[in-house]
């Protein structure tokens, strides 16, 4: 039995391996060579890069097995070696994303973001004034003017659901959870979610993780994009491939950032009974205010438990 899972464990390192760093690291290598090899002026040379690879063939060390092998472990360790580093720059992305407006740069994009959202909040209300009246007033443009103050609020929405506190939109998507239930409950999220994972069932953390690796996969596509776009610098077309990588990579980081915060939003608005009863807090109604304050000193060790 021992055998058989240690065989299945080293099965799925293998193939997570093969998955991450191997193949996106030996196609960044191929890339590599084919930018060397062409270059700017014969980005497009078929011809030429099958000619260099005749020549490589065709030379004595080729047909050295030891040399060939060799070869092939540098290549493999290379693969590993970039894999590893894109992965590495994809926990950085991801760092990024959920920063806080901690740095000139960050404060100055966190500034510029509330600044649009408080052009667009400023639009939304004033068409919602427009429209209300209009709708008050049996006005023929009431409908009209009530799609353009949903547009608007959509435009807002866009930008962020409440005032931007992050460079980043997802840091603000990622912090609206523990915001709201503090807001609404006075509970300190932070402190709450280990006790909340341990009270979720196998599918609720399992919807959770396999949200939060979308949010890594997200980032980690990130940094592949960034590392074809310095590649463009002597082969353009590895810039596109470049470009596609890191807009699709945003474009999944937000929505598995939004599938993350709904959970999390979720699991605590399931499980928050469970957890004061599972800490000794009276909650005979509802969880309110007061209950979540109870919860926050129990969890932050401020007082025993009711």
């Amino acid at each position: 039995m021992t055998s058989a899972f240690l065989s299945a464990l080293g099965g799925r390192i293998a193939e997570r391996w093969l998955t991450l760093l191997a193949l996106p690291g030996l196609l960044f290598l191929a890339a590599l060579t084919t930018a060397m090899v062409l270059g700017h002026e014969h980005w497009s040379d078929v011809e030429r890069l099958r000619a260099w690879l005749d020549t490589l063939a065709a030379s004595p060390a080729s047909r050295s097995t030891g040399t060939v092998a060799l070869v092939a472990l540098g290549v493999l360790a290379g693969a590993a070696v970039t894999g590893a580093a894109a992965q590495s720059l994809g926990t950085g992305v991801e760092l990024l994303w959920c920063a806080e407006p901690h740095g000139p740069l960050l404060r100055y994009l966190t500034d510029r973001r509330l600044r649009r959202w408080r052009a667009a909040d400023a639009v939304f209300r004033t068409a919602l004034v427009a429209a209300g009246r209009a709708r008050i007033g049996g006005a023929a443009d009431a409908d009209r003017l009530a799609g353009i103050a949903e547009r608007h609020y959509a435009d807002r929405g866009r930008i962020a659901a409440a005032p931007p506190r992050h460079p980043f939109g997802m840091g603000d998507r990622l912090a609206a959870p523990g915001q709201r239930l503090w807001r609404a409950h006075r509970l300190e999220l932070g402190a709450a979610w280990p006790h909340l994972w341990l009270l979720a069932g196998d599918g609720t953390r399992a919807e959770l993780q396999a949200a939060r690796l979308r949010l890594s996969a997200s980032a980690r596509l990130c940094a592949w994009g960034v590392g074809y776009l310095v590649l463009g610098f002597w082969w353009w077309p590895a810039a596109l491939v470049g470009g596609v990588a890191v807009a699709s990579g945003v474009r999944r980081g937000r929505a598995a950032a939004e599938a993350f915060a709904e959970l999390t939003e979720a699991l605590a608005d399931l499980h928050m009974r469970d957890l004061a009863a599972a800490l000794g807090v009276e909650c005979e109604g509802g969880v309110d205010r007061v209950v979540g304050e109870r919860l926050t000193r129990v969890l932050r060790k401020e007082t025993e438990a009711a």
